[in-house]
Parts: structure tokens; C-alpha cells; sequence
């Protein structure tokens, strides 16, 4: 009898690992309560006495953002700092609005796979596959068009149009996270050395340097 309890027991542990993905709700919801002490994977059930109506509402997606950095774009969030109520949920939403040849520069969602639908303008979007390949898979869209990008690849989107653009991205997790690459490699605190990033890009310290200063 040991065996057969030990197979299931390891067949179990194996399923839940698989399987894992943002906390599952044991309960109609679990409206995060940030102000909480209590540290968890995610965030602390509100009692659920205490919830109400503006929990799970939020405002706004229709007001474009105004586009002040460098880049050209800016990304107006949905997730669980913004709706309490999407805590244990595995969803989020954002808003991104593009100025003339902006772009979302390229970065990952370490928590979420994503889909992009395009309200307006046209977008040129892509994602690199994982080592050793590195394969770069594009695609043109227009308004109407709708791209998923897989959890985890770096990816990125260009408005190619001369006007502005605004899509809107689902993702699944209530708080995917965002690493923007250029930011993380040449923006972190304290600094990456020169001399591995100057390793890393087969490139001079000092351009490396002058790249750094900039973030």
C-alpha cells in the first residue's frame, strides 16, 4: 500500500507545480486589502463585510494618456493596485498610447501572457523566441487586429502610423509585472559594470557608460 500512496502523493505534487498560475479564489472573491501587515503571495483578503461596489470598478480607459518621454508611448494599467477586486483573479487590463512612430520598448511580463487588441492607428509588433533561436516573429496591425504575445518573451510594439495609436492589452495575471530591458540592463541600481555589460554587447566601456547615463 505504500507505493501506491507515494505515487499519488508525487503525482499530486507534480499537478500543482504544472499547474501553478495566480492564486486560485477559494471564494466568490477576495478583494485585496493592501493597508494589510500580513505578507502572502499576492495580496490579503478585505473582509468581505467590508466590500463594496467601487472595489471592482474602474474609470478612465477612454481618456488618452499625454505622451512625455522619450520613447513615445505611455501605458495606462488595469490591474489589482488599480481594481482591488481583480486580487486572486488572473486578469488585468491596460490602456497604451502611442504619439507618431512611438514605441513600447522592449520588455517582458514575467507573470502573464498577453493579448493586444489595436483601436486605432497601426501598430508593427513582435516577440523574440527563447535562446538559442532567438527568432523574431512580426506582424502588421490595424485597428481591429488582435496579437498575443507569450508569458515571458521580450516583445514590443511600433506605431508606423502618423498619427496617434491606442491598444488596448489583456493579460492574465492580476499583476503581471513589467521588465523593460534597456531600463533593467542599463538603468539598475546600483550599475551593471561596464565591463560585463561591455562583455555582454561586444562593445567599448564607454559606450556603455554613455548609454547607462542616460537612465
Amino acid at each position: 500500500m505504500a507505493a501506491p500512496l507515494l505515487f499519488l502523493t508525487l503525482l499530486a505534487i507534480t499537478c500543482s507545480v504544472a499547474w501553478a498560475s495566480d492564486p486560485s479564489p477559494l471564494q466568490d472573491f477576495c478583494v485585496a486589502d493592501p493597508n494589510s501587515p500580513v505578507k502572502v503571495n499576492g495580496l490579503v483578503c478585505k473582509d468581505p463585510k467590508l466590500v463594496e461596489a467601487k472595489d471592482f470598478f474602474g474609470s478612465g480607459l477612454n481618456v488618452a494618456a499625454e505622451i512625455t518621454n522619450p520613447v513615445g508611448s505611455q501605458v495606462t494599467p488595469v490591474n489589482v493596485v488599480q481594481i482591488p477586486g481583480l486580487n486572486t483573479l488572473g486578469i488585468s487590463l491596460a490602456r497604451i498610447d502611442f504619439a507618431p512612430w512611438g514605441i513600447n520598448a522592449p520588455h517582458t511580463h514575467p507573470r502573464a501572457s498577453e493579448i493586444l487588441t489595436v483601436l486605432e492607428g497601426t501598430l508593427l509588433v513582435g516577440f523574440v523566441t527563447s535562446n538559442p533561436e532567438n527568432r523574431l516573429i512580426t506582424k502588421t496591425l490595424n485597428k481591429g487586429d488582435v496579437f498575443v504575445f507569450p508569458v515571458g518573451l521580450i516583445h514590443f510594439q511600433q506605431n508606423i502610423g502618423y498619427g496617434p495609436a491606442v491598444a488596448l492589452a489583456a493579460l492574465s495575471s492580476q499583476n503581471p509585472g513589467v521588465v523593460t530591458i534597456a531600463n533593467a540592463v542599463f538603468g539598475s541600481k546600483p550599475d551593471i559594470s561596464t565591463d560585463i555589460l561591455a562583455k555582454a554587447f561586444q562593445t567599448d566601456p564607454a559606450i556603455i557608460a554613455n548609454i547607462q547615463a542616460k537612465f
